[in-house]
């Protein structure tokens, strides 16, 4: 594949695009963007705020932790951080820039101010309006509305007074997904064998410098349920125990209010951790040079996005899964560089864990990170011991391409019905 392969150039912007830096998890700070565009146009400070939002955003807003508030969870929370310290030009790292002041101005905020959620189903798992007010219910003031669908920071309508003043049409969406449909596993393996390693660089050292960093600050801090130190107090300190304990100590801090950003992959940053930590760590015990880790680093984020495209931005499908599956497939890389371990170490681990579901985000995500990257690790070792599971063993079909289509269909179909039970359990229904 040459740099004029129309493949090639949409790897790179698939790279350029979904590797982009996040603080905390992406559905609170998609919210605290939405809320801080609201108010950017109501041009005053809301007297209360109204959100809509689809079950999945309330389900992964509920119990983790909004970084910057003092420790404040929930959909309130996401709100108001965004409407007292929201930059919208940051988009995910929307409210990074919070000093202590700031801090205690959101909760007097919350305290002093009706925030209203309401679940909104219109056909996206992914849809958020937020709407904003300058009076109290009953006065008859300004207002504005901001609506964000599919994607984290994708408005698609603003509102001011109820009336529209940008629309944006969804087969806007639908065509940039187009990229999308040049993915497949032989293709990105071309890409990554025959890729300018100074294309891939600059995206990829800052994946490298920022997860890393994330997930020692989860080793040396007290976050969630501390995963990451269990796994290496409890299992030492070899290779394939580092590589679980690291990621997963990255989402322990993370999903627990670390104000360190990652840098993401399908939208979660737990993903843009499990798909980097575990190659950067088994590189490093290897001795690799750094252009093989920055070549195993994208097959490792392209097979990820791949793998999560065909279920969609959220899911009960756990993202966690996927994204081992493509830390899975840089480990295999890192070792032989061979086409054959790479795609039966991708289709063993999603043989083995493609059962776990999300149930939002909070502190037992680090958990489900730690037993995905362990099914990746223990995938591949199959593998070289000439053990594989085969078409026809359970949702393993003949072939990666097959497999992965059926993952897809699993995450999206099969487990929409699980999703909708999901949510009404934690809303208490």
């Amino acid at each position: 594949m040459d740099k004029n392969d129309i493949r090639y150039q949409a790897y790179l912007t698939i790279l350029e695009k979904e590797l982009i830096p996040a603080m905390g998890c992406t559905e609170p700070i998609a919210l605290a963007y939405a809320a801080a565009k609201a108010r950017d146009v109501l041009r005053a400070m809301p007297a209360r705020i109204h959100v809509q939002a689809s079950g999945s955003i309330i389900k992964n807003v509920k119990s983790v932790v909004v970084p910057n508030t003092g420790g404040l969870k929930g959909m309130a929370a996401a709100a108001a951080a965004g409407v007292i310290a929201g930059h919208t030009e940051k988009e995910l790292e929307v409210i990074a820039q919070v000093d202590e002041a700031m801090k205690q101005e959101i909760h007097d905020y919350m305290d002093s101010t009706p925030i209203s959620v309401d679940y909104l189903d219109d056909g996206h798992e992914f849809d958020l309006i937020v709407t904003v007010y300058d009076d109290s219910p009953e006065d008859s003031g300004r207002s504005a509305q901001v609506r964000i669908t599919d994607q984290h920071t994708n408005i698609i309508q603003i509102k001011e007074n109820d009336q529209v003043v940008y629309d944006k049409p969804l087969s806007d969406i639908e065509d940039s997904d187009s990229l999308y449909q040049l993915l497949n596993i032989k293709g990105i393996w071309d890409f990554i064998k025959s890729v300018d390693p100074e294309d891939i660089r600059p995206v990829l050292e800052r994946q490298i410098d920022y997860n890393m960093a994330i997930a020692e600050e989860g080793l040396r801090g007290e976050y969630g349920a501390s995963i990451g130190k269990v796994l290496l107090s409890s299992f030492g300190d070899a290779v394939e125990n580092r590589a679980k304990a690291m990621a997963a100590a990255g989402s322990d801090a993370r999903m627990n209010g670390c104000e360190l950003p990652v840098i993401i992959n399908s939208g979660s940053g737990n993903q843009g951790i499990t798909c980097c930590v575990p190659v950067v760590v088994y590189a490093r015990e290897l001795g690799c040079p750094e252009d093989k880790l920055l070549r195993a680093l994208a097959l490792s984020n392209l097979t990820a996005i791949y793998a999560k495209t065909g279920i969609g931005t959220l899911s009960a499908y756990c993202g966690a899964v996927s994204a081992g599956s493509g830390a899975g497939a840089g480990i295999a890389y890192l070792h032989h560089e061979n086409y054959e371990d790479v795609i039966h170490t991708i289709v063993n681990s999603l043989a083995i864990v493609s059962g776990i579901v999300c149930d939002g985000a909070k502190a037992s995500c680090a958990a489900k990170i730690a037993s995905s990257v362990d099914a990746a690790i223990l995938g591949y070792h199959m593998y070289q011991h000439g053990q594989e599971f085969k078409g026809g063993d359970g949702i393993v079909m003949k072939g990666i391409e097959p497999t992965i289509k059926s993952i897809g269909r699993l995450g999206k179909e099969g487990m929409r019905e699980t999703n909708k039970e999901i949510i009404k359990m934690m809303l208490g229904e």
